[in-house]
């Protein structure tokens, strides 16, 4: 029998801590731990991907989809630099992947082949936890500490291993002896509660509230059920980020759908009206359209306190976790909903769904995009997953895409990087094979990442339950990577050169469907969807069908109320209130 290597043992602790999969790229300074993967039979399993960026977003997109710890394994030097795309996704979602790197440097210092500082090249990215092993005793505990520090701080980390070291014979490991520490793994997240007087706070600001909007983020997942309590309760209205869409059902009356540039008309009206707001779990960035300072009070919840006030000024802040805080809001909160409130926030969600429903039908040549989420939104299944890339593709999918309760969605939300989506799908499918998966592209991110990874797809898909993974691709050739007709024609050079995309598909023994005129826009989803085989779906899209993003918060109020003359009262009252912010602005 071999001798047990230090890769070995990292493989032991990587099973000890119930990593299913590590996503990398072989390469000579990781191949010791690529081996001991090997050997490990699957548990866990080694998936090698065709870049690593490809590879950190796959991690990510473990981490994003299953709540788990993502694993990511590189070489030094570009491998190493070619996983900071990724590692960066992470950080800036706070999404929690360990990265291993392999070093060998055997000639002298700064003159090694590959050589990059790797400290100061992941210092950032990696700064709650970044070590280098130097013995063998230290790398249970290393690991260790990189896992834990990912799960509390919810953010990537970063362990180097030399390749001398990952080679070495492990010794008999004393617990106490010199440069030898024992660790035990495991994740114990504390429970997180406001301090009572804080909850009393918050209740007294929600119940004395006459228009209450909520603004539920990705941290809200698992609270959907408190959420919809209260909001009945408060008779209030509820927007969600772009992170925040798969939180709650959105076929509630009123769910205004997503805030901001790419989101609706609706939850820029919610926030134009409120006088009171209650933040859920999230760091949404578009703060142009939250309600102007001094317009609203706020509460937030964050089970992250360095988040608080971080986007907008809070009067009651609320440390803790979305559900637990939310149950202990709601024993605070007697139910006195403001039926009138409701009625205009509903009223204001039935004019954006039909409106939306007439930009997607409105014709374009071949092909209106919107049409193309449209025509999926009555065909999403109802279990599985959904990645989004980054582009003109996350307004469709934002406005247009209604996601069935229990499917989950995930992309680059904060980074808004490109080539995401089809690194998510893999991990996604991965962790679920037995679930479909579609992943939503333009060709712009097609091109960066996603033909390389659909040789992936091709690679895994016979060993998967349910073989579906839909690749749709919105083919609109704009080199500019968001349509709309943004740029004026010309500045930018010619389009985007042409690729068939289906028949790359086909030449990987996959399906695949290219379309080119309306009427075949729902067939087409009806065949990729029942395929035996992971499709991509190739669709000839209109480039100059316009974003439209709404306009901001208090931009303009007077679409919001339906007629009446209670209507009425509760519009001047907002006119006037808007009056006085804007009066003590200019002051």
């Amino acid at each position: 029998m071999p001798d047990r290597t230090v890769a070995d043992l990292v493989v032991e602790r990587l099973r000890a801590w119930r990593v299913p999969r590590a996503f990398g790229y072989p390469g000579e300074a990781i191949a010791p731990l690529v081996a001991a993967l090997d050997r490990a039979g699957g548990d866990p399993e080694f998936i090698p991907a065709r870049h690593e960026e490809t590879a950190a977003f796959m991690a990510t997109g473990h981490a994003k989809f299953t709540g788990e710890i993502g694993v990511c394994l590189a070489t030094q030097g570009p491998s190493a630099v070619h996983l900071l795309n990724g590692l960066y996704d992470a950080k800036l979602d706070s999404k929690p992947v360990v990265a291993i790197v392999g070093e060998d440097i055997s000639g002298p210092l700064g003159g090694a082949h590959e050589e990059i500082g790797l400290s100061r090249l992941f210092g950032d990215v990696c700064n709650q936890f970044l070590r280098y092993g130097r013995v063998a005793g230290q790398v249970p505990v290393l690991l260790d500490q990189a896992f834990r520090t990912a799960a509390a701080t919810r953010s990537p980390t970063c362990v180097v291993l030399p390749y001398s070291l990952q080679t070495a014979t492990v010794p008999d490991l004393q617990a106490h002896s010199a440069g030898v520490m024992s660790a035990t793994p495991g994740e114990p997240l504390a429970r997180v509660l406001p301090h009572d007087g804080d909850l009393d706070a918050a209740a007294s600001l929600l119940i004395t509230g006459q228009r209450v909007a909520i603004l539920v983020g990705q941290g809200a997942h698992g609270a959907a059920d408190e959420i919809v309590a209260l909001a009945d309760r408060l008779g209030a209205g509820v927007a969600t980020s772009l992170l925040g869409k798969p939180v709650l059902d959105e076929r509630l009356p009123f769910h205004t759908g997503v805030l901001g540039e790419v989101g609706t008309t609706a939850s820029a009206q919610l926030m134009g009206g409120c006088d009171t707001l209650l933040l859920i779990g999230t760091n949404d960035p578009w703060t142009d359209y939250f309600p102007m300072p001094g317009q609203a009070r706020t509460i937030q919840i964050d089970i992250d306190g360095r988040r608080i006030g971080t986007r907008y000024p809070v009067d009651v802040p609320l440390v803790g976790d979305a559900a637990e805080t939310l149950r202990a809001l709601l024993a605070r909160v007697p139910d006195r909903p403001n039926q009138q409130w409701r009625g205009v926030v509903e009223s204001s969600v039935d004019r954006w769904r039909q409106d939306a429903a007439q930009r997607a039908a409105t014709p374009a040549e071949p092909i209106n995009p919107q049409l193309v989420l449209h025509e999926l939104s009555t065909r999403v299944p109802r279990t599985g997953a959904v990645a989004v890339d980054v582009g003109s593709v996350i307004f469709w999918y934002a406005r247009h895409l209604e996601l069935p309760p229990g499917v989950r969605a995930q992309l680059c939300g904060t980074l808004g990087s490109m080539g995401c989506a089809l690194p998510y799908a893999v991990a996604a499918k991965l962790a679920r094979p037995d679930e479909p998966v579609i992943a939503l592209l333009g060709d712009g991110a097609m091109q960066l990442n996603g033909l390389a990874e659909l040789i992936t797809v091709a690679h895994h898909w016979q060993q998967w339950r349910d073989p579906r993974l839909v690749v749709l691709v919105l083919n609109n050739r704009d080199q500019s990577g968001m349509g709309g007709g943004r740029h004026p024609a010309g500045r930018l050079g010619d389009r985007r050169p042409d690729v068939p995309y289906a028949g790359w598909a086909r030449l990987l023994g996959l399906h695949g469907v290219r379309v080119d005129r309306p009427e075949l826009v729902g067939p087409a989803w009806d065949e990729v969807l029942a395929a035996d085989r992971p499709s991509v779906l190739e669709t000839v899209v209109d480039a100059e069908v316009p974003l439209n993003p709404p306009e901001p918060a208090l931009a303009d109020l007077r679409g919001l109320f339906a007629s009446g003359d209670a209507a009425r009262r509760v519009r001047e009252q907002m006119l006037d209130a808007r009056a006085v912010v804007e009066a003590e602005d200019l002051v």
